[in-house]
């Protein structure tokens, strides 16, 4: 009897050390690979451009961080409209978002849409990743909304059944715009008849002689098949859009200022990868609809910016003059 006690005081004695070494070797775990989690919601399919800039920094962060940070990202609007997704990063409830809802918060953050604001890329890159981008971006702090860098939309441009050369030739042609009012003035100056209507009923309203034109980055001419029902690419690019990116400031106050230059540097090393790859990815989207037989018109755009000059005097008073005057001082 002794010896079966003296076996059993050992087997507890032994049960007792392990389960305080594990113990103790899961707290060191849990201290030594403590995560930090971002989601990060977007609008766009996985196999759309803005995914792939994702994934992308998704990779610099979980790359730059040695695996301390680390993000999920949820595509095609798994969390919500783009609304609904940058409300819940007002509220805290998701980390980042990139999308093109911003305006609800603040009007200001449409300057960067007036007509013929850029005439290039560049141009539009070098402004809004300077002091303008970064004084624009201000004021949705109050709503706990930090924009730290801007992806694109791109320039938007004309499809129609008729060439556009000069601005006459958009005088009283029924063109579908988005419901914002400054591509409605815009067009309005360029005394066309601007309809708004939803994306998804676009095709039919084209095929069925609804609207006889509409205004689009190329890449959704490209993927919705206009050319099926429109026979020019007019290249206006009579506005530029920019597509900016937040972090909740509640979020971004918890973490360590190593970690907020991490995020900050590879969300600007991933807006210019997202612009680079459009870029690319539009030159052969024009060949394509080449290939298909639509026919592309590169207008003088001189005339246009002209005629659209009045849209600035109205957006002043909106954006304020003081605003409107450091951009275009800035791009000249």
């Amino acid at each position: 009897m002794k010896i079966i006690r003296n076996i059993m005081i050992v087997l507890v004695s032994s049960l007792a050390v392990s389960l305080i070494w594990i113990f103790v070797s899961t707290n060191d775990l849990a201290e030594t690979e403590e995560v930090t989690l971002i989601r990060f919601g977007h609008g766009a399919a996985e196999t759309n451009e803005r995914h792939l800039a994702v994934m992308h920094f998704k990779e610099l962060i979980e790359e730059k961080s040695n695996g301390s940070m680390q993000v999920q990202v949820y595509p095609a609007e798994q969390l919500g409209s783009e609304a609904e997704m940058i409300e819940s990063v007002s509220f805290n409830d998701l980390q980042m978002v990139a999308a093109s809802a911003f305006s609800q918060y603040d009007q200001r953050i449409s300057v960067f849409e007036l007509p013929y604001l850029f005439d290039s890329y560049e141009e539009a890159w070098h402004t809004l990743d300077g002091k303008i981008g970064e004084e624009v971006a201000k004021p949705f702090l109050k709503d706990n909304l930090r924009i730290i860098g801007y992806f694109e939309n791109g320039f938007r441009h004309v499809t129609s059944n008729v060439p556009i050369e000069k601005p006459e030739d958009l005088q009283g042609i029924k063109i579908r715009t988005p419901e914002f009012p400054l591509s409605i003035s815009t067009f309005q100056a360029l005394k066309s008849n601007p309809t708004p209507m939803a994306f998804g009923e676009l095709y039919m309203a084209l095929q069925q002689g609804t609207v006889d034109a509409q205004e689009n980055p190329v890449a959704n001419a490209y993927s919705n098949k206009f050319q099926e029902v429109q026979k020019y690419l007019n290249l206006t690019a009579h506005q530029y859009m920019p597509l900016p990116v937040a972090i909740s400031e509640e979020f971004w106050q918890t973490l360590s200022p190593k970690e907020q230059q991490i995020i900050k540097e590879s969300t600007l090393e991933t807006a210019q990868f997202h612009r680079d790859l459009l870029r690319k990815n539009e030159e052969s989207m024009i060949e394509e609809l080449k290939a298909d037989g639509m026919q592309i018109i590169e207008p003088d755009l001189e005339p246009f910016k002209e005629e659209t000059e009045e849209v600035y005097e109205s957006f002043k008073r909106q954006f304020g003059e003081e605003l409107v005057n450091s951009i275009l001082k800035e791009v000249q």
